[in-house]
């Protein structure tokens, strides 16, 4: 293990807070004091995390160029995370055989090759088909990247993952912003504007991610699945599931939402979401660290997520009004920085398993979660109302937050409970790998 990794060791296991996780001077600072392979990393998830977004502002230029409706157009979003989702649970066993690096690379390389063959696309159906594959590169990266930052960050776990939540939120915030730039002159735009960064991603971690760390012992396939039957991970992915849900209706439904409202160009939704997005990157790098300072983790969830639920049915008491919805959409965004930050910290520390497994086997269930919401959000409003999705949203984030007050005996270890330095070591050695 690297002297670096030794340093996180000693930096978590010295440091106890009872209301919340470890929180040091030292830590704070080692955010923007990282190695070079760290900020390579997060430079291609800033990347990566913009696919999620990329296409909001030009679902209703696809839909109207292609012939398609509002449901078919969602399919983008649904292929992309059901395939995310599903292959998530797998990425822990083939990154521990074939080592973080090769992982990494063969996610981008993926991502590029379908992003361009997305552009290219003449129907719906083939773009639907082409960000599926978008979706599996994805997994491969995303979840192999959030365990090399954990494992070679300097300043311990909460300063790895702040500061993969800030490239989560800076992603999210220019991907629309790009998409709808880019999308001002063709829709096909972003998807090659996403291939070209991506490929700028991929040498970079292959220049400035030099070594693999440690051989990694290889994970067994059940790995991920065996980890959902432990009580506080399960717990975290059985409310995350409901909370994505809320997440992507808000993402993904709103562009539709707000077009009879006289924002249906590609700039106007990329400039509403981006302020979604950054709003969501701020929250999740300064605002999430003071929450979890003074409460613990599992309190937090239980203030934020109920406003979350607030906020998502104000968007459906206001879906006459252009500037009462856009603004739940950057309340929403606010809201959301948060949930993702804590949860994503709970989700590393709520058991012993090796940071890749613990990623994958959330991630896989996170993103399920995800996959349903856009569809759905759509028929429900040919069903009954464009209201209605929102008003599911909110119920939805509520069940989440059953989920978390009703299993919160088992989210003690989340909640910032000393690691053992043993433990601790193997984590973060996993996480090299």
């Amino acid at each position: 293990m690297s002297g670096r990794s030794w340093s996180a060791l000693s930096s978590s296991a010295s440091s106890s807070a009872p209301a919340g996780p470890p929180a040091t001077t030292a830590a704070a600072a080692s955010i923007l004091h990282q190695p070079k392979a760290v900020w390579a990393v997060a430079f291609a998830c800033v990347i990566a995390f913009m696919g999620i977004g990329l296409v909001d502002p030009i679902l209703p230029a696809i839909a109207a160029d292609l012939a398609a409706t509002p449901t078919e157009t969602e399919m983008l979003f649904t292929s992309y995370l059901l395939i995310t989702g599903i292959a998530m649970f797998f990425t822990s066993w083939l990154s521990s055989r074939i080592g973080a690096k090769r992982t990494l690379l063969i996610g981008l390389a993926l991502i590029v090759l379908f992003a361009l063959a997305a552009g290219l696309s003449q129907d719906v159906e083939s773009i639907i088909g082409f960000r599926a594959g978008w979706g599996l590169g994805n997994a491969l990266f995303i979840s192999t990247a959030l365990a090399t930052i954990v494992g070679a960050a300097a300043g311990g776990t909460s300063s790895a993952i702040i500061l993969y939540e800030a490239a989560l939120g800076l992603g999210i915030a220019i991907g629309p912003l790009l998409g709808g730039l880019l999308g001002s002159i063709s829709w096909r735009g972003p998807f090659f504007g996403s291939a070209t960064l991506m490929a700028v991603g991929f040498i970079a971690i292959v220049v400035l991610l030099k070594t693999e760390g440690p051989r990694p012992v290889p994970t067994r396939l059940s790995a991920p699945f065996r980890a959902l039957a432990r009580p506080g991970l399960g717990i975290l992915a059985g409310a995350a599931l409901f909370y994505n849900i809320g997440f992507f209706v808000l993402l993904a439904y709103t562009p539709f939402a707000l077009v009879p409202l006289g924002l249906g160009s590609a700039v106007s939704l990329g400039l509403v979401f981006f302020g979604w997005g950054l709003s969501l990157a701020i929250t999740s790098v300064w605002v999430a660290p003071v929450l979890t300072r003074r409460m613990r983790r599992s309190r937090v969830l239980w203030l934020v997520l109920p406003l979350l639920a607030l906020d998502l049915a104000a968007a459906g008491l206001l879906i006459g009004s252009a500037a009462g919805l856009v603004g739940c959409v950057i309340v929403g965004g606010l809201l959301l920085g948060v949930l993702n930050t804590v949860l994503t910290e709970s989700v590393m520390e709520a058991t012993d398993l090796p940071r890749s497994v613990a990623s994958s086997a959330y991630s896989g269930v996170r993103f399920l979660g995800g996959a349903v919401a856009p569809p759905a959000a759509t028929l429900l409003a040919a069903q009954f109302s464009s209201a209605t999705p929102f008003y599911a949203a909110g119920a939805s984030v509520l069940v989440a937050l059953l989920v978390i007050v009703v299993g919160h005996r088992h989210l003690g270890r989340a909640d910032g409970a000393i690691e053992d330095a043993i433990d601790e070591a193997q984590a973060i050695g996993a996480g090299d790998s």
